[in-house]
């Protein structure tokens, strides 16, 4: 039985031109040097393929490529960035804001600098997942150093008004960081004119491999992110580590694909999701959790009312799906994003996250309404 896959926002597989091109930097015949190693060609010839595929990110994203810094994903970026800011502006004040649908990776990170003496705002979004400018005023306090909301949410497909919250904290002089794991590649970014310090990559994402991210650091001199791994002062001292060639060459012509391909990535998953959408409203008590007109189209987080999510994925065998973050699929609460997002408990366990990618067909699709449709009928009768 083929399984359609159907849950993107946990992760992508790998483009073929992606692996293509990685290929020729892991084996003897290839590009396989340490570009660190300076004292010969074969590391001169990795370290151009590793500042090329940074020059080549920079382009898609709008900025310099000394802004960019290889991280090992966007864990590690967020980490890196609410955690760096936070140690080399604690002197200016203690107080960080963020939202309670963030990612685990910013809201365990924060988690963490509150037992360091940090104190941590967390605000509540609307019924849609989304964070307005005027809650962001509301929170911010004199001694506020750091704020930081995704772009995209990864399970509801809500999009924060990221540029708005921007200005607002640019003119209050407050470091602002950005989660584009879900972003990246995937929305027309411009970050060089953007109100923007610190934004975190995936590669995995976006047709990359896994094990490989970024981080923008803004060049400014009042900007300093405090390296959190040492050993070497790679990245310009903010990230120590051998880098791996293949991987940055991965995530740089992901990044390429992607940005060239952006609007048309885009049309093809706003059609999916409205072809889905139309396929399975017709069933009774099923609704959208989030907005289905203003959120990003590769997500569709769908309430299907008196049936457990969980015994509705066990039904769908040939449908690979989640009930939301695969950071969290292990758990058997309700999704902390539907329940910060206001949906009683009964709803939030009744919920599926469903998200499409560059290799879904309108055939699949298909298939998998009438997957839905037939457990949902099964299960409520």
């Amino acid at each position: 039985m083929q399984t359609l896959y159907m849950d993107y926002a946990a992760t992508t597989p790998v483009d073929p031109a992606v692996a293509e091109k990685m290929m020729q930097y892991l084996t003897a015949d290839g590009c396989f040097a340490n570009p660190a190693s300076r004292a010969h060609m074969l590391g001169w010839f990795a370290e151009q393929a590793v500042e090329e595929s940074r020059l080549t990110i920079a382009k898609s994203v709008g900025c310099d490529l000394r802004e960019l810094v290889w991280t090992s994903g966007a864990t590690e970026s967020n980490n890196l960035a609410l955690k760096g800011v936070a140690e080399t502006r604690k002197a200016q004040g203690r107080h960080i804001i963020t939202s309670a649908i963030e990612h685990k990776a910013v809201l365990d990170t924060c988690g963490w600098l509150e037992t360091q003496g940090f104190e941590v705002t967390y605000l509540k979004p609307d019924s849609t997942g989304v964070i307005s400018v005027e809650q962001v005023a509301d929170a911010l306090r004199e001694d506020t150093i750091l704020a930081s909301f995704m772009w995209v949410n990864n399970e509801l497909g809500s999009i924060n008004p990221v540029l708005e919250i921007g200005a607002l904290l640019r003119e209050k002089g407050v470091v602002f960081h950005v989660d584009a794991a879900q972003a990246g590649g995937k929305v027309v970014m411009d970050l060089a004119n953007m109100p923007i310090d610190l934004v975190s990559f995936s590669a995995h994402k976006i047709y990359g491999p896994k094990g490989m991210g970024a981080l923008y650091v803004r060049r400014d001199p009042d900007l300093k992110v405090a390296a959190q791994i040492h050993g070497g002062g790679h990245e310009r001292g903010m990230r120590s580590g051998t880098l791996p060639t293949h991987q940055i060459v991965g995530m740089a012509e992901a990044m390429k694909i992607a940005t060239e391909r952006l609007q048309q990535d885009f049309d093809h998953l706003t059609t999916l999701r409205q072809q889905f959408w139309q396929g399975i409203s017709v069933l009774d008590a099923v609704s959208v959790n989030g907005d289905l007109e203003s959120g990003y189209p590769g997500i569709l987080n769908v309430c299907f009312a008196g049936v457990d999510g969980e015994s509705l994925l066990m039904a769908l065998k040939d449908v690979a799906v989640s009930t939301g973050s695969a950071c969290n699929s292990a758990s058997v609460d309700p999704s902390y994003v539907l329940s910060g997002i206001g949906l009683p408990r009964d709803k939030a366990l009744s919920s599926l996250r469903f998200s499409w990618g560059r290799f879904c067909t309108a055939e699949e699709v298909e298939q998998a309404i009438a997957s839905v449709t037939r457990a949902v009928t099964a299960l409520r009768s």
